[in-house]
């Protein structure tokens, strides 16, 4: 199958995510949600993890900078993908979706502390993202939704996931046994918060069984092999390109579940974001 496709799936997985994050929290509060969606998904990768070891034939190594990396990723995921289930209740999927794509604008924002170049299509494209947030969630009276809020700022978090997977990357530090940890991390984290603010049975677990084998297993599990299958035979860029679509099929997801529709000025906002998602991946013959 071409990487190409393998990346469109995968796009389309996370993008009807949304609805599995909307429908679990009918029977299960946020935390408890991410912790049993995590957990699952930490659950899913030990096939993967046992397949690549048996084919490398190679003992397991836990560096300290293997920890380091593991850790911090699992605490800016917990930070991203808390603050989305939270804000989800108060917000529609499609407009969670585009929120959240706008990490892909931040990642080259925050590249800029870390002395890393961003070129002027990104410049651009950071330009038309934030005009069509402005249009998608700011109301007439300047005020924002706390549901888009919470989603921005969980933005910031996946923003700077990015920019921690990439650095493990660059010291070589193994992509699924970090995923594996981090998930680990990040599920540890939203226990904590819901055994203070969150009363949960094991009936309620059952009746979100559903919403969370997708969550875990699918957008998790087999999102996460996908794209590295895919990613190994496209550049970053166009892969970058592909998953952005994962915002257009949240938008698709959230008119067939819940019969969401967008208003003139929110469609034309997530035009606006969409296509400074696509500028930012752009570059030239002198930056590639």
């Amino acid at each position: 199958m071409p990487a190409n496709l393998l990346l469109l799936i995968t796009a389309l997985i996370w993008g009807f995510g949304f609805v599995a994050q909307r429908m679990g929290m009918d029977h299960l509060g946020p935390y408890a949600f991410n912790v049993c969606r995590f957990l699952v998904g930490a659950l899913s990768l030990l096939p993967l993890l046992f397949f690549f070891r048996k084919k490398e034939g190679g003992s397991i190594e836990f560096s300290p900078s293997f920890w380091k990396f593991s850790i911090l990723a699992g605490c800016a995921l917990f930070g991203g993908a808390t603050l989305q289930q939270v804000g989800i209740q108060y917000t529609t999927v499609g407009k969670a979706g585009f929120i959240t794509g706008l990490y892909v604008v931040i990642v080259p924002i925050l590249g800029l502390y870390l002395h890393q170049k961003i070129g002027r299509w990104t410049v651009i494209g950071c330009v038309l993202a934030v005009l069509g947030l402005y249009f998608l969630s700011i109301k007439k009276d300047f005020s924002m939704g706390w549901g888009e809020t919470l989603v921005l700022i969980g933005a910031f978090f996946w923003a700077v996931h990015v920019q921690v997977i990439g650095s493990a990357n660059n010291r070589k530090v193994d992509a699924l046994r970090l995923a594996l940890v981090q998930y680990l991390v990040c599920a540890g984290l939203n226990l904590i918060l819901s055994l203070i603010f969150e009363t949960v049975s094991i009936n309620q677990m059952m009746q979100a069984s559903g919403a969370i084998l997708y969550a875990g297993v699918v957008s998790v599990g087999i999102a996460f092999t996908l794209q590295v299958i895919a990613q190994k035979r496209v550049d970053p860029s166009r892969a970058a390109i592909i998953l952005n679509l994962e915002a257009v099929f949240a938008v698709l997801a959230g008119w067939l579940f819940f019969a969401e529709i967008l208003s003139e000025r929110e469609f034309l906002g997530c035009l606006l974001m969409f296509a400074g998602m696509m500028l930012s991946q752009l570059h030239t013959k002198k930056e590639q």
